[in-house]
């Protein structure tokens, strides 16, 4: 299954304390970006890989191998407005959208993804919550969620490019502001999301505490 993959990387690394956007901390010698792409890089699935950074960051930083299957987007304000502007150069009819800080993803998570939505409409690689999860009000715990039914979401998550596009501008039209693109489909869309159970290794770093 042919697929255009989408990585975000335009944020600014606030949460991690560096000064700089945190896709571009080195780990064994690559930036924590160049980790994240390496693997569609080698998939022959993979048409193009899109990357929605600042330009002038990407090429001081990374060399210029992968140059042709590689383009550079802008990010916007928010990172849904950097996954609108990434789907605008997709060629694929399926898009895989990853999180430029999660450089663990496996091969074999990837092509269960893959395999998935050769029938799907839409994925989403996720873990069962280990934790118990409260919901709080004003300093006090005022329910408990079911763990069994609960699940963290990572990425990539999966989707038909074209309908995802059409949905997204939806939610412009309407304000409303999603925090993965998972969410977007639940809104907008008529079939499910189907569930593609990961690796707890697949995690992304956000702290410096992650990087332990």
């Amino acid at each position: 299954m042919k697929y255009t993959a989408l990585i975000v990387a335009a944020g600014s690394g606030s949460r991690m304390g560096l000064g700089y956007n945190k896709a571009y901390y080195r780990l064994e010698g690559k930036t924590i970006l160049e980790h994240s792409m390496a693997l569609f890089l080698d998939d022959s699935d993979c048409e193009l890989v899109i990357v929605v950074t600042d330009a002038d960051d990407y090429r001081r930083e990374i060399s210029s191998e992968g140059v042709g299957r590689i383009v550079l987007v802008q990010g916007g304000a928010t990172r849904q407005e950097s996954v609108f502007h990434g789907l605008q150069a997709v060629i694929s009819e399926t898009v895989l959208i990853h999180d430029g800080a999660r450089p663990f993803l496996s091969k074999d998570s990837l092509e269960e993804i893959k395999q998935a939505m050769v029938k799907e409409e839409a994925a989403c690689l996720m873990v069962p919550c280990k934790d118990t999860i409260k919901i709080t009000e004003n300093g006090y715990i005022v329910e408990t969620l079911p763990r069994e039914k609960l699940m963290a979401a990572q990425t990539p998550q999966a989707f038909r490019t074209e309908a995802l596009l059409r949905y997204m501008k939806k939610a412009e039209a309407e304000g409303f502001q999603a925090t993965d693109d998972c969410s977007i489909w639940e809104r907008y869309s008529k079939s499910g999301i189907r569930v593609i159970t990961g690796s707890y290794a697949n995690k992304k770093i956000t702290t410096k505490e992650d990087l332990q």
